[in-house]
């Protein structure tokens, strides 16, 4: 029952943090460019030739309106810089400008993406080698699904934000300032009237992003929840079957997958509102600027192609502040996204594994342990559970070569010796002697190299008998492979599976017998 009720307090690890964007959360984003550095040269070519296309596409405007006019008004069609040009000319101007365009986005698009995987890879990797090497006192404290999120949804957070809402923010700052400015100088009238209609499309979408980010954020929690319980029974999946529990876990599945629609549906029926009201004010918007524009060029106030090219412009400006809600709630999902990543990026490592070149050259200067141990006074905690004494006042000494057995009750804490003696925890108070040394004092990584262990509950990887057993020690000879197997007395039944060890055992070795796992992990040990 406490597994089933300790989900909801769960999904709170799985959400995406509501960041508001001030000068200390953008500040941690930015920390994450350093991965961008060793690419500047590619990103940078890429920015240059982003800007390159968005400025030839607010050039298409204003030749789209040269052409009307160049077509209505033969030898008046005046283009900035060039001067008077033929209909034609103005044509292949106009299909050149393009072309460019299509070119520099090209560039811009492959430069993002190339930069984005790769920084992202590298973001990827540091994040998997620092969750690897962290002590196991913050596993105790997090879960699993919480954590492998940060390597999953949130790096495709910064990925979906470097690739597409990077590159998409600095095209639409173009559009908008530039459209702007070209804008007014083809009619400050007609501005004016277009800018009278901004404010209301700027309250518009302030009050819907704020609604819609509450219910995307919603979703987003549900779905961990739902994420959880699939998580959750996958792994326990011999214990629902054992309980014939598959009905109550699909009712549990099912409460919490109504859970999720219902909040997507809240957020599309929001988000239908705010397309239905956004149309209705922009292309009503646009109608007054062209009615109004309609009344200047029937007065002479304006030519037919200055109306084109305003239109136009005018479309970039609503285009441009349209995404805006859009990418700053893409914005504030990054920041989240990228707050937690840097907490994990924080976080402190094992000693030893942090610094694997020193535990090298250690290991060479120690001979191998005798195997002499020695509790004195020991008392532990667990991290996660400061208010229970796990282990108090032990004291007990296991000489070389003698085999001991720790027996008790369930909890009297024969378990947590083992971790202690691998250095998974410390103790609180008292010590843990090795060959008459602190074990603190030995290299981390050299002393667990020492040591091997068969665990009750036996857990192989998802790949071959073989690969199972040499991670035991990395680089062994397919003989010593062997060898491992014959002395753990499994040599025997691996030669009877038609591909030998090169069978697979599935996924936490499901493949194999319990027996079978066991004897694998007595030769990989």
């Amino acid at each position: 029952m406490s597994r089933h009720n300790a989900s909801a307090e769960d999904i709170a690890l799985d959400r995406l943090p509501k960041a508001p964007l001030n000068r200390e959360s953008l500040r941690q984003t930015m920390a994450l460019f350093r991965y961008v550095r060793p690419y500047r040269v590619r990103f940078f070519s890429g920015l240059t030739t982003l800007f390159i296309s968005a400025t030839l596409g607010l050039v298409f405007p204003l030749l789209a309106g040269t052409l009307i006019d160049a077509a209505l008004h033969p030898g008046q069609a005046t283009v900035p810089l060039l001067g008077i040009l033929t209909l034609n000319q103005v044509a292949l101007l106009l299909a050149g400008s393009v072309t460019l365009q299509a070119l520099a986005s090209f560039n811009s698009a492959l430069a993002f993406n190339r930069v984005g995987q790769s920084a992202l890879a590298d973001l990827r990797r540091d994040c998997y080698q620092r969750l690897i090497t962290l002590p196991m006192a913050y596993f105790s404290q997090h879960r699993v699904g919480a954590l492998t999120s940060r390597v999953s949804t949130d790096v495709a957070q910064i990925e979906g934000a470097l690739i597409d809402a990077l590159p998409s923010l600095c095209r639409q700052t173009v559009f908008l300032l530039g459209g702007l400015t070209m804008i007014a100088l083809t009619s400050g009238k007609l501005t004016a009237v277009m800018l009278g209609t901004l404010p209301l499309l700027i309250a518009a979408a302030v009050f819907f992003g704020r609604r819609l980010r509450r219910y995307s954020r919603e979703t987003q929690d549900q779905l961990a929840a739902t994420n959880t319980i699939v998580e959750e029974t996958l792994q326990a999946i011999a214990s629902v079957k054992a309980f014939a529990n598959e009905a109550f876990e699909l009712r549990r599945y099912n409460k919490s997958n109504a859970r999720v629609l219902s909040a997507a549906l809240g957020a599309a029926r929001w988000r239908a509102v705010f397309v239905a009201f956004f149309i209705i004010a922009l292309f009503g918007g646009i109608v007054i600027v062209l009615w109004f524009g309609a009344s200047l060029m029937q007065s002479g106030g304006i030519s037919a192609g200055e109306l084109t090219r305003f239109v136009l412009y005018t479309t970039f400006v609503a285009g441009a502040m349209g995404q805006a809600a859009e990418l700053f709630s893409q914005v504030q999902k990054t920041v989240g996204a990228t707050q937690r990543v840097r907490e994990l990026l924080r976080e402190p490592v094992e000693i030893e594994i942090a610094a694997a070149a020193a535990g090298s050259a250690a290991a060479v200067k120690l001979p191998r342990l005798r195997g002499e141990v020695a509790f004195e006074g020991v008392n532990f905690r667990y991290p996660s559970r400061p208010e229970i004494t796990v282990l108090h006042d032990i004291t007990l000494a296991a000489r070389p070569g003698e085999r001991i057995a720790l027996v008790g009750p369930s909890g009297a804490g024969k378990s947590t010796l083992t971790a202690l003696l691998l250095r998974f925890y410390d103790p609180d108070n008292g010590r843990l002697l090795i060959d008459g040394r602190e074990a603190r004092e030995y290299p981390l990584g050299w002393l667990r190299g020492q040591m091997a262990i068969v665990p009750q509950d036996v857990l192989l990887f998802g790949g071959t008998i073989a690969e199972n057993i040499v991670y035991g020690r990395p680089g062994a000879s397919d003989a010593e492979i062997r060898e491992a197997a014959q002395l753990a007395n499994a040599d025997e039944f691996i030669s009877s599976f038609p591909e030998g060890y090169a069978t697979l055992v599935g996924d936490r070795g499901v493949k194999l017998s319990g027996g079978q796992r066991q004897r694998v992990a007595i030769a990989r040990a």
